[in-house]
């Protein structure tokens, strides 16, 4: 098969010959016809986030196609429409994944627009809902509001009417998460985001923040919290390391909760899975929760793709097109 692989000397990215992934117990293979391109990838291709064991060492962590074989019977088979959570291996022409990784592809979605879901989705989902414990009625701070996951976790938002608040670097981003939902943002280019965050809530503050930034933004969002508030922090653009105020956790019961999803096991990410798929994949059926994509390229121009994600201006996802 075809698949992107790195050039071990110039970490160029390669449309080229690699061995055909082989099923495993558990598993399917699918012809890849679109992938999308996550900030993941690029960390991976630096050499500073590696493939958990025995997962496949090309990059791409979503996919849809079709079914192409099964390992045993089971819910899906040869010819079906799905997408797809891997940890890796969605820059090829095929990969093989746990069946419990796997999504229908409703009536009417395109593979082009299904690649866009399940890596932003899942994690949307996962860290709102269940990691983050989000109840009714409470209140959320998404920053980068305007990249794959906080554009899917507003429209789970505004489903389970939960008021949201963005970060985002330009007004026009703001605009558009405005448009999916957002009661209004602040530009992470105009300073402290806290005062626009307590004026939002009335002094309250944020009852959960889903934070990729990571450590630049620690002490503000701990400053954002109100009372019992979640800080679910899923990434560290900004860093790792930051000093915490221990006090005001301690005094305002706060709560920080580190979450991944590609190194879960592969019964958890099924259990994750099957979570999502009862509960909001019925509205991507419905057309309720759409995929916000700012661009479709060919999978031969992935280095440019790359290029556009590091970029920061774009607002949504970025898609491969592997095939028809």
């Amino acid at each position: 098969m075809l698949a992107i692989t790195i050039d071990p000397q110039t970490q160029a990215l390669r449309w080229s010959e690699a061995p055909t992934p082989e099923l495993a117990p558990g598993t399917l293979r699918i012809r890849v016809c679109a992938t999308a391109v996550n900030r993941a990838d690029l960390v991976q291709r630096a050499g500073r986030y590696n493939p958990p064991p025995g997962a496949s060492q090309i990059l791409g962590l979503e996919c849809a196609g079709v079914v192409e074989a099964v390992s045993e019977a089971g819910r899906y088979q040869p010819g079906d429409r799905v997408c797809a959570l891997l940890s890796g291996g969605g820059y090829a022409e095929q990969v093989v994944v746990p069946v419990g990784q796997v999504l229908p592809i409703p009536d009417g979605m395109s593979f082009t627009e299904a690649a866009a879901l399940p890596e932003v989705l899942t994690t949307a989902w996962l860290n709102l809902y269940r990691e983050g414990a989000l109840q009714p009625g409470e209140h959320v701070v998404l920053h980068a509001g305007a990249s794959g996951v906080g554009t899917a976790a507003l429209q789970l938002l505004r489903r389970s009417g939960n008021p949201a608040f963005v970060t985002a670097g330009s007004a026009e981003k703001i605009a558009r998460c405005v448009a999916l939902g957002a009661a209004g943002g602040a530009n992470r280019h105009e300073g402290s985001f806290r005062e626009a965050v307590l004026g939002w809530t009335g002094g309250r503050g944020a009852d959960v923040i889903l934070d990729p930034v990571g450590a630049g933004y620690l002490d503000e969002n701990l400053k954002s919290l109100a009372i019992r508030g979640r800080l679910v922090l899923i990434g560290l653009l900004s860093g790792r390391r930051a000093e915490l105020d221990m006090g005001r956790v301690l005094v305002r019961r706060l709560r920080v909760i580190g979450s991944v999803l590609r190194a879960r096991s592969v019964a958890e990410k099924a259990d994750i899975i099957a979570g999502l798929e009862a509960d909001a994949w019925p509205a991507v059926a419905r057309g309720e929760i759409t995929p916000t994509i700012d661009r479709v390229m060919p999978i031969q121009a992935a280095e440019e793709a790359h290029a556009v994600i590091a970029s920061n201006q774009t607002v949504g996802k970025v898609v491969l097109s592997v095939g028809a």
